[in-house]
């Protein structure tokens, strides 16, 4: 079995193990495209998400309530790349980039260095199905197991010597991770002098009792939902960043009229960007270098 039908296959098992997510949240990006008011366009999303995708989607019912919040996530994470490109940063780091095909379809200068890293069958999948598709700018895929400690710092100082300002988004990546493992992570790209700015997402300790509540999947395959610092964005400057922009997903104004109605409601609220406790709250944060 090729590893892009080993990928797409439909078993009794909704998530078999943590790459398998790629596939479910890419249906909501293909879901979105295909509405008529989209808020962003991911024409690739429906191929990468292929047929087990959308059966993982349809077997998680709280995400299929909720499939607002990737959206939401999406949106912001477009939203704070465009600004740093905009603004100079000359390369882009995803790690654990999964089938996000942002070099594909934003518009980005051909100059701009887009670098995606992954674990090995993730890659290989993506450019199985995108193998006729062009980037809009250079685009460098690595495949890597970035718990690897040793590996992992090699390539972030290679990296660095090949910009002068670099933007890393770790987008669905923390959460799985533990508090120590995050700091670990931090540190590691801070030390890199080149690496201006980190784009992270964030939930609270509420949310994340929520999520390991209702996501019972995930956990079957052998991940679980860790990471939620009681401390909020400011949990960063213990690794060497400061959170310069916190995005609550519930407040992204142009996501209102894809929120149920408690959902609009609850976006009437003050924005609270610090301790969260027991609320429900996520966001998406650029954090930047202290």
């Amino acid at each position: 079995m090729t590893q892009q039908a080993e990928m797409s296959s439909i078993d009794a098992s909704p998530i078999r193990n943590i790459s398998d997510t790629a596939l479910w949240v890419a249906v909501y990006r293909a879901r979105e495209t295909e509405r008529a008011d989209a808020l962003f366009r991911d024409p690739f999303a429906r191929r990468l998400a292929g047929e087990r995708g959308e059966a993982i989607a349809k077997s998680m019912q709280f995400s299929e309530r909720n499939a607002w919040s990737y959206v939401s996530r999406t949106l912001r994470v477009d939203q704070i790349v465009t600004a740093r490109v905009n603004e100079g940063a000359d390369m882009v780091i995803n790690l654990a980039a999964g089938l996000d095909a942002r070099p594909y379809r934003m518009e980005l200068p051909p100059s701009l260095q887009w670098v995606e890293v992954d674990l090995p069958a993730v890659i290989d999948y993506k450019e199985e199905i995108l193998r006729e598709e062009k980037p809009c700018c250079s685009l460098q895929r690595i495949r890597l197991d970035l718990s690897n400690i040793a590996a992992r710092r090699k390539l972030f100082h290679e990296l660095s010597a090949y910009a002068k300002k670099l933007v890393v988004i770790t987008e669905g990546l923390l959460i799985y991770l533990t508090r120590e493992e995050v700091l670990a992570l931090g540190s590691d790209l801070a030390a890199q002098a080149n690496f201006a700015d980190w784009v992270v997402e964030l939930v609270s300790p509420g949310l994340l009792k929520m999520l390991n509540k209702n996501l019972a999947a995930v956990q079957q395959a052998g991940s679980s939902f860790k990471f939620a610092p009681s401390e909020g964005p400011r949990f960063f400057t213990a690794c060497g960043w400061k959170p310069v922009e916190v995005y609550s997903l519930l407040k992204t104004p142009a996501i209102r009229k894809r929120l149920p109605r408690i959902g609009r409601l609850a976006a009437l609220l003050p924005a609270l960007n610090g301790r969260q406790g027991n609320r429900i709250w996520g966001a998406i944060c650029r954090v930047t270098r202290i």
